[in-house]
């Protein structure tokens, strides 16, 4: 399979964009933890119509113009992984939950460590808002591109929308994925 990449500035530093030929694979900010050696068969593609696209989206939610991100996505994990990831995406913009709270939201109120070891390994980062989930106590915790960046996006998020620190929907399990009463991107 051939990747596609390029580096986009953004308003947290440079934002390594990763994607296949149809979907966004990954989006590091590249000072941060676990962001991929270009790989010697990627294709540097300033023009690839996926990572044009999540550009846009990326530069619209940065001028508090976008809340909800539309690009496809393809994050590579494991089946675990992959139902932390789409919960994730069921978390509001300007909203955060608690790691206990996304292992609830999962349908494994036990699992609240393991959630948090898959928000580490989020592939998607910003799109896939990890970044909304706090510690049990409202405390930032860890972030893979940096606990200044976490800040700046939940800042960002409550200067254009109303951030509540601690607030739960009604979410039901349903298979691997989550449903939610908002419609939420879906990770393939």
């Amino acid at each position: 399979m051939t990747f596609h990449y390029l580096i986009h500035e953004s308003p947290l530093g440079k934002i390594m964009l990763v994607s296949n030929k149809t979907a966004i694979t990954g989006i590091h900010i590249v000072h941060g933890k676990y962001v991929p050696a270009v790989q010697s068969d990627w294709v540097h593609a300033r023009n690839h119509s996926v990572l044009k696209q999540a550009q846009q989206e990326l530069d619209a939610y940065f001028a508090g113009k976008l809340q909800t991100f539309a690009v496809p996505l393809a994050p590579h994990g494991t089946v675990f992984q992959k139902s932390v990831w789409t919960a994730l995406t069921t978390i509001p913009y300007g909203e955060t939950r608690t790691y206990g709270q996304q292992a609830l939201a999962i349908g494994q109120p036990a699992a609240a460590r393991a959630v948090g070891a898959a928000n580490g390994r989020n592939p998607i980062g910003i799109i896939v808002p990890c970044h909304r989930v706090i510690g049990a106590s409202g405390a930032m915790t860890g972030y893979a591109g940096g606990l200044d960046a976490k800040k700046f996006l939940l800042d960002l998020e409550a200067s254009f929308g109303s951030l509540h620190r601690i607030c739960l929907p009604p979410f039901q399990k349903v298979g691997f994925g989550i449903r939610s009463p908002r419609k939420r991107a879906h990770l393939a």
